[in-house]
């Protein structure tokens, strides 16, 4: 009885190893469907008092962050949140960097409370700023979103990359500084 559930534990452990790779290979996938030979430039953990929240990965072509080139920013949630949570907090971090137009940001609260789902441990979003400025959102490697606005893809991406963040060591880490 005891090699039976020694067997099955360890088989459990393989099917969620296999499902977690997986998940990463699917987003890999979708990198490189828009980012030419995507490299990792940086990437930190980020913990909320000391909850760890999501490791961030910043993807760029040959591992070099360039604004006006597609890029991709992973988060691999290391707990649950709540989508309109997520879409709440992005606003409010627009609004800290000085986006004022409330008809904008409550335009865009609807947007991203309609494509940010609830996410579980180990869940991967990926957000891709492509070519034509477009913000392309997958998660665990399938599409739930595009949002077809210049201004959104710059001022969402800003929250990690702007030099007005309110997470300055995880934008130098992002960077590879």
């Amino acid at each position: 009885m005891n090699r039976n559930r020694r067997t099955l534990m360890k088989s459990i452990f393989l099917i969620v190893i296999g499902l977690s790779f997986m998940s990463h290979a699917s987003q890999a996938t979708v990198v490189s469907e828009h980012v030419d030979n995507p490299q990792v430039v940086g990437k930190k953990m980020f913990s909320y008092l000391f909850w760890d929240v999501y490791e961030a990965s910043l993807l760029a072509p040959d591992g070099k962050y360039d604004s006006s080139k597609p890029f991709a920013l992973m988060l691999d949630y290391q707990r649950g949140l709540d989508g309109k949570k997520i879409a709440e907090r992005s606003i409010t971090e627009m609004e800290k960097q000085g986006v004022t137009d409330k008809s904008k940001l409550d335009e865009w609260l609807a947007i991203m409370t309609d494509i940010f789902p609830d996410v579980s441990e180990g869940d991967v979003i990926t957000g891709i700023a492509t070519k034509e400025n477009k913000s392309l959102f997958y998660l665990n490697g399938t599409l739930i979103g595009t949002v077809d606005d210049k201004t959104f893809t710059d001022r969402f991406f800003a929250i990690w990359l702007s030099e007005k963040t309110s997470e300055p060591a995880l934008r130098r880490a992002l960077l590879g500084n």
